[in-house]
């Protein structure tokens, strides 16, 4: 066998491309039904770029809720896009 390691890859809910796991961020939903990024990556969510306009893809498209099965309200959008500017600015 060679030594190379194998890179797990995810589907990107907002363009749908195949990328890294550890290029995208994780958007999760609580036992509360509460939606938050997970900047570990680590934790069960769904994988969406770290780029504005992908997650404006995600948003059009409605790649999110077809993920999590559910409408997800448009100020979990915003509170989500103020979140992954402040990961951006990092």
């Amino acid at each position: 066998m060679n030594g190379k390691k194998k890179i797990p890859m995810r589907k990107c809910v907002g363009c749908g491309e195949m990328k890294a796991k550890k290029e995208l961020l994780r958007v999760l939903r609580t036992e509360d039904d509460e939606f938050v990024l997970d900047t570990t990556g680590r934790k069960n969510g769904r994988g969406a770029c770290v780029s504005r306009e992908c997650f404006g893809k995600a948003v059009k498209n409605k790649g999110l809720e077809r993920s999590f099965k559910q409408a997800i309200p448009k100020e979990v959008y915003e509170r989500l896009e103020k979140e992954m500017e402040q990961f951006e600015a990092r």
